[in-house]
């Protein structure tokens, strides 16, 4: 790879090495009307790789819903905006960080904690609360993972938590909830997804449009070393190998109390006034910043390279424009105020160095020690790169029948050491090992942190008087098991639990961020999956009321041809009227009574008077893709449950209402693990032993009754005196709602299906297996 100087003669060889095909590097030439120097081709090799451009994702992504009634800004900006009301704003947005989390999972997780915050505070918003959705292999021994790569997949997970946890908890912001995953397609290709979120006065947004010709341009933040150099084009555009580990270089190094510095002096700095536009040097570092700055304003560009702080030695403008280098920014101030913002940043202590102006004529000029290195036009870079109709090819339909599924035991069979064993199965066991490290409640705002509730939910003050009345809750889920049965349906069950998730802590859900993780889009195969992952994505997030604001697309995530499984992840952003009423899942008082909510028609027939009618004729199939059947029979097959988005709508109605009511005491869904697992966390969540004895009534196998993962459902605690209001609220809303137990201040936890006890333990014992298993792992070497 050629990397030092503008002296080299580029070929198609060295375009080849940069990223780039024939096609793409014909198209560089036209542009230009030259041949480019190599300055030049880095350019253009990383603001055309698939991680900055989209060239294989565009097409697709279009058809996502993006626009609402609060939404200010969607997608094309840092992070996306909407309007929560008193004259607020929040800008939240979900990006990956997979690769270099593999090569070095402690730096790559913190620079992609830092660069999410950026991507927030750039937009003028203050960040107030990270969460994060993180995939791995496998780290117990299984039939799918031996010892060794258990082991190695135990020190990536350590190694992304250290550094989630390092950067979040310097930097100041808490780290308030996600989700963890172990599947086997992980093992070698980690995904770390990491959400921030912010909030800011509305007339205080900022834009990265440079505009006004002669307004000078401004470097400030940390200054620019070799780390990260191509980390955008062959890092996280080209699929892993067994020389991988050589892109160690490839990983920037974050400074998280740099970071923070830095944050305080870009809002002070747009204080001033004297900002007209911001934007982070984040994926393609310099280079991105002036050329999509310039492109979005509509202008051109110049500055001098000699004039870029730099801690290293003999940089070429190669190396320059092309490094990863963090906690740095460019702002574009207004001509003759730029001592006003120089003053702010030297206050802070950091560089803040004039290297340019804004320029007529749209083109970006690159100039170092007088001679110019680079002369692009900013508008084909940013915004005419290669667009690619990738071919779409349905896979060969699996060769599944019954005796691929799940087979249910026997009626009458005790299914407490089953139950014991799914509570201590990675997916499902306490994350307290993993929150534990994080700083949950810094800035005090935090209403409901990691297992409070079934989304996390921070405080929001009246910017005018301080007062506390409304609340923000987030949710982020993916379920890349299920979307590698039917990424469609798949896709539409992750933006429904993510939805139910905030509605269960008493918010509506309002918009949504995606981070959308996937295989090579050079295989048909893979963008059949993600086609049909956009179409799941829109229909789900149409019905639900929660348009896309942004987010990011990250492929090539496999190693050594192998895929992982497609993994949407949506992060969704839900507003609680008043903060005081926030639902938590914790089963609190004796006697309470315990409902099973369930949105879908079936139910509602059943409960209101038509007959009861069982339309799961493969209830086999449906429930081997389910946790259970994964973890007691090793099987993952069949199909996804059917997904029914009115009735998703219909339950989270009902929830809000009630919540706003404060008519019930708690509220958790049903999802991974199934109607058994709801009913534990919410026992182990209460501070003290609180247990639970439930009847199922449902038709059908018990495991299927206790542990099948449909959709529209979720488990409400109630007061004995307000279950007939509760119910009556329910039926308005086309809500089954049955009595199946109640809350018992015992050490009892008990589950009858058909007459016979199918689950008998103490909640003492489930917890146990629950709260340490993931940590008792860990702990092997």
């Amino acid at each position: 790879m050629a990397t030092a100087s503008t002296e080299i003669r580029v070929t198609p060889e060295i375009a080849a090495e940069h990223g780039l095909t024939a096609d793409e590097y014909a198209r560089v030439k036209q542009i230009l009307g030259r041949e480019p120097n190599i300055t030049e081709l880095g350019i253009f090799s990383v603001m055309w790789s698939e991680h900055c451009s989209y060239k294989s994702s565009k097409v697709h992504l279009k058809r996502l819903p993006t626009r609402g009634k609060l939404v200010m800004q969607g997608p094309g900006e840092n992070a996306g905006v909407v309007d929560i009301g008193d004259g607020l704003v929040a800008a939240f947005k979900i990006e990956s960080h997979n690769h270099p989390s593999y090569v070095e999972p402690f730096q790559g997780a913190t620079t992609g904690v830092g660069g999410i915050l950026r991507d927030i505070f750039t937009m003028g918003a203050r960040p107030i609360a990270v969460l994060d959705s993180l995939r791995f292999g496998e780290i117990t021994l299984s039939k799918y993972t031996g010892e060794e790569e258990a082991a190695k997949n135990r020190r990536i997970l350590d190694g992304v938590i250290r550094g989630i946890g390092s950067y979040g908890n310097c930097f100041g912001v808490p780290t308030i909830g996600g989700e963890v995953g172990f599947e086997p397609c992980y093992s070698h290709n980690p995904l770390v997804n990491a959400l921030a979120l912010g909030i800011a006065k509305k007339e205080e947004i900022f834009l990265a449009k440079a505009k006004g010709i002669g307004n000078p341009v401004i470097y400030v933040g940390a200054k620019t070393g070799r780390d990260g150099i191509h980390g955008a084009s062959l890092l996280a555009s080209a699929e892993f190998t067994e020389e991988s580990k050589q892109k160690r270089p490839n990983v920037q190094v974050g400074d998280p109390f740099m970071e923070k510095l830095l944050l305080e002096a870009c809002l002070e700095a747009m204080q001033t006034g004297a900002v007209v536009a911001i934007q982070d040097m984040g994926a393609a570092g310099l280079t991105c910043s002036t050329m999509e700055m310039a492109s979005r304003g509509g202008t051109g560009i110049e500055i001098d390279l000699a004039k870029v702080p730099q801690r290293e030695t003999g940089m070429t403008p190669y190396e320059i424009m092309l490094s990863e280098s963090q906690e740095r920014m460019l702002l574009v101030a207004g001509k003759g105020r730029e001592h006003e913002v120089l003053a702010v940043f030297k206050k802070w202590g950091l560089d803040a160095v004039v290297v340019g102006q804004v320029t007529e004529g749209g083109i970006a000029r690159i100039n170092n020690n007088g001679r110019v290195a680079a002369e692009i036009p900013s508008h084909p870079l940013a915004e005419e790169g290669p667009v690619y109709h990738r071919p779409i090819a349905a896979p060969a339909p699996r060769k599944e029948t019954a005796a691929d599924w799940f087979v249910f035991a026997a009626e009458g069979t005790d299914l407490t050491q089953n139950f014991v064993k799914l509570l201590a199965s990675p997916a499902i066991a306490s994350k307290r090992w993993i929150t534990e490290q994080y700083d949950t409640s810094v800035r005090t705002n935090t209403l409901a942190g990691p297992g409070a509730s079934d989304a996390a939910v921070v405080r929001i003050k009246d910017p005018k008087t301080g007062v506390v009345k409304r609340a923000l809750a987030l949710s982020t889920d993916g379920n890349g098991r299920w979307c590698q049965l039917n990424p469609r349906v798949g896709a539409m069950h992750a933006v429904a639990e993510a939805a139910r998730n905030v509605a269960c802590s008493g918010a509506r859900p309002i918009a949504a961020t995606n981070c959308l993780n996937f295989g090579s889009p050079e295989k048909p195969e893979v963008m059949w999956q993600f086609s049909e992952t956009i179409d799941g994505l829109a229909e789900a997030c149409t019905a639900l009321g929660t348009p896309i604001t942004g987010g990011n697309v990250s492929f090539y995530n496999e190693t050594l041809g192998k895929s992982i499984y497609p993994t949407p992840v949506l992060g969704v952003l839900g507003i609680l009227d008043d903060a005081s009423r926030v639902l938590k899942m914790t089963f609190r008082d004796e006697g309470d009574v315990i409902l099973l909510f369930d949105g879908s028609h079936a139910a509602v027939g059943a409960i209101f008077g038509s007959p009861w009618s069982d339309a799961r004729a493969n209830l086999a199939r449906d429930f081997s893709s389910s946790q259970y059947s994964k973890t007691i029979a090793a099987i993952i097959a069949g199909e996804p449950p059917a997904i029914d988005l009115a009735a998703e709508k219909r339950l989270i109605d009902c929830l809000l209402a009630l919540s706003a009511e404060g008519a019930v005491q708690s509220a958790h869904d049903i999802s991974d693990g199934g109607l058994a697992v709801t009913l534990a966390e919410s026992c182990f969540a209460s501070s003290s032993v609180v247990g639970a004895q439930v009847k199922l009534l449902e038709e059908g196998p018990a495991e299927a009754a206790a542990f099948g993962e449909r959709g529209a459902r979720a488990v409400v605690s109630v007061t004995p005196s307000k279950l007939a209001a509760v119910l009556d609220t329910a039926r308005q809303y086309k809500v089954a709602a049955r009595q199946i137990g109640q809350v018992t201040r015992s050490d009892a936890f008990g589950i009858e299906y058909k007459g016979r006890a199918v689950i008998d333990s103490s909640v003492l014992t489930l917890r146990d297996a629950w709260a340490h298993s993931l940590e008792r792992t860990l702990a092997q070497k």
